[in-house]
């Protein structure tokens, strides 16, 4: 079958290993093994290209020989550990979030990234609208870390983190900053940001001459880990979808503003609220120093 050219101005037009894999079948990768052994069909015609556009009002899509059938959406919430990568596979056989979720059933994707050294709160969907809506920045949805600085701070450095530091691709945005306590060598900060840039925390941390010795991802707008062991994962609630604004996940409806970005919220964990309840101890850092892996990406 000949490649189908990409119609102008058509919208639902997805390349076949996209189609897949939003569907919930695999991953991208899966995708293109499937369609390489010839397992997949565009109506009823083998497609072995896996950058053969597909309509997605009037193709017809099987593989195997069964109809692809979107799955229902999902939200999972996991507590990923460190050392584990935000990734499906990696080259060198380090272990992946997909090895504590795998029991899911179904494919999910990562919402964001943690790299390896950090853990806590990671959502996994395969709502590619409610991805895209926590991550992009536009929508400014919350994410709050707790960290062990690698020094002492001093209160201008806390400062210049609340106000916005300079790094290489812009400005940071404002944040919310709160000492929670010191130790000898240490100050321990819980930071929320509305941003998502590549390790962000770290990176601020580093601007004001200082560094991160242990970092945990505590909640996404207002949904927090709570008491889920580390390692463990749970589905997100109807009511823990709704706070952050996706009230009719069904229909991947453009949401509503989360509660979380309310004045509310803003006043609830501001420094000049004066709530600064201590937050669990953070344990001493236990894996070693490595960059994060990345998504395998095919080559177009």
């Amino acid at each position: 079958m000949p490649p189908k050219r990409l119609p102008e101005g058509r919208r639902k037009i997805k390349t076949l290993e996209r189609v897949l894999s939003k569907a919930g079948a695999g991953s991208r990768t899966d995708a293109r093994s499937w369609i390489a052994a010839g397992g997949v069909c565009v109506n009823g015609r083998p497609v072995l290209d896996p950058d053969y556009w597909v309509d997605l009002d009037s193709d017809k899509v099987t593989l195997n020989g069964k109809p692809l059938r979107k799955a229902a959406p999902a939200y999972l919430l996991l507590y990923k550990p460190t050392g584990y990568l935000t990734t499906w596979k990696d080259p060198q056989g380090r272990p992946t979030v997909y090895d504590l979720t795998g029991d899911a059933g179904m494919w999910l994707s990562p919402v964001g990234r943690l790299d390896l050294d950090t853990s806590g709160l990671l959502i996994m969907t395969n709502d590619n609208a409610f991805a895209e809506y926590l991550t992009n920045p536009e929508h400014a949805v919350p994410k709050t870390y707790q960290v062990k600085a690698g020094t002492l701070l001093t209160d201008d450095q806390i400062t210049r983190l609340r106000d916005g530091v300079s790094l290489k691709d812009g400005v940071t945005r404002p944040a919310i900053v709160t000492r929670l306590r010191e130790s000898a060598r240490n100050t321990f900060l819980e930071i929320t940001i509305t941003e998502g840039r590549n390790r962000q925390v770290r990176r601020m941390l580093e601007v004001v001459d200082s560094g991160v010795r242990k970092l945990v991802r505590t909640a996404i707008g207002p949904v927090r880990i709570g008491d889920l062991p580390i390692g463990k994962w749970r589905m997100l609630t109807a009511e823990e979808l709704k706070s952050l604004g996706w009230t009719n996940p069904s229909t991947s409806e453009r949401p509503q503003r989360p509660r979380s970005k309310s004045r509310e919220y803003s006043n609830r964990y501001s420094r000049k609220s004066g709530n600064e309840t201590p937050a669990p101890r953070l344990e001493a850092r236990s894996s070693p120093s490595d960059r994060q892996g990345k998504h395998p990406r095919p080559k177009r």
